[in-house]
């Protein structure tokens, strides 16, 4: 599967320009897959801009038909953060990683971890929740996970048993957190079989320095290599990213790692 990374910035509280840069990152590099950071449709830092910011539940906002039409036009799938209105509880927001087909059709999963230390205040503005699930993508099934959820091993995990062959985490983490996360992508990977695709965000909201560190590891934890792919417009430590991963080589490597095997065989069939 051959994948997009968009490390950008977005503007913040402007989700029109965010998403023309978007469609232009996916016209300049066709994909099977393009993936943009954590909130990059609405920028991190916004305070209670964020329940305006919203995409809605249903999905009949001009914001998600602007990302389903690209999806349609381009033949491209996109998979984007964003704040997305509950559609279970009024006046909630969630943290969603959201994904546009084809075909038109879309699936989301909500951020299970929301950071409330330091300068993050998720908890505050974001409902998590507790249920993660893969969702379907050309015949393969992708987990997704957002940012501070790759510090919790059970997230890939449930996605892992629930059939994963791919995980995907959309982040917006800053500088101090790097050496953190090139620590725990490849891990998850290593114990669950799985390759993982990590993009993330940079520039600067409200004091927050943004650090990319976008890439893609193998199931055995080993990064594989990026193409850089001009484009115009980019701002400073901006990158567009194309990267080859071997879906196939995730039943090719667990049979000599068979960690899910094993914990199946301790715990039981999972149940979500």
């Amino acid at each position: 599967m051959r994948l997009l990374l968009g490390q950008l910035a977005p503007v913040p509280a402007d989700p029109g320009r965010n998403v023309a840069r978007l469609g232009a990152a996916v016209r300049a590099a066709p994909a099977e897959l393009a993936i943009f950071p954590e909130l990059f449709v609405s920028g991190y830092r916004v305070g209670d801009r964020i329940h305006g910011l919203a995409l809605a539940a249903d999905g009949t906002d001009p914001v998600s038909e602007s990302l389903r039409t690209l999806a349609r036009e381009s033949a491209t799938p996109v998979l984007v953060g964003a704040p997305v209105a509950s559609a279970h509880r009024r006046g909630e927001v969630e943290n969603s990683a959201v994904l546009f087909r084809p075909d038109g059709t879309g699936a989301r999963q909500v951020k299970r971890y929301l950071p409330n230390f330091g300068p993050f205040e998720e908890g505050l503005a974001f409902s998590a929740t507790d249920v993660s699930r893969p969702v379907e993508l050309s015949g393969h099934r992708v987990g997704l996970e957002i940012c501070y959820d790759v510090f919790f091993p059970e997230v890939a995990r449930d996605l892992a048993l629930g059939g994963a062959d791919l995980l995907v985490n959309l982040s917006a983490s800053p500088v101090t957190s790097r050496r953190l996360f090139e620590k725990l992508l490849p891990a998850r990977a290593v114990e669950n079989g799985l390759p993982v695709a990590y993009v993330n965000r940079v520039g600067v909201e409200d004091g927050i320095v943004f650090d990319g560190g976008s890439g893609v590891w193998d199931p055995r934890g080993e990064p594989l290599p990026l193409e850089t792919v001009p484009a115009a417009g980019l701002g400073p430590d901006e990158r567009l990213f194309r990267a080859e991963v071997d879906l196939g080589a995730v039943g090719r490597w667990r049979p000599f790692r068979p960690v899910l095997r094993d914990v199946t065989a301790r715990c039981g069939s999972p149940t979500r």
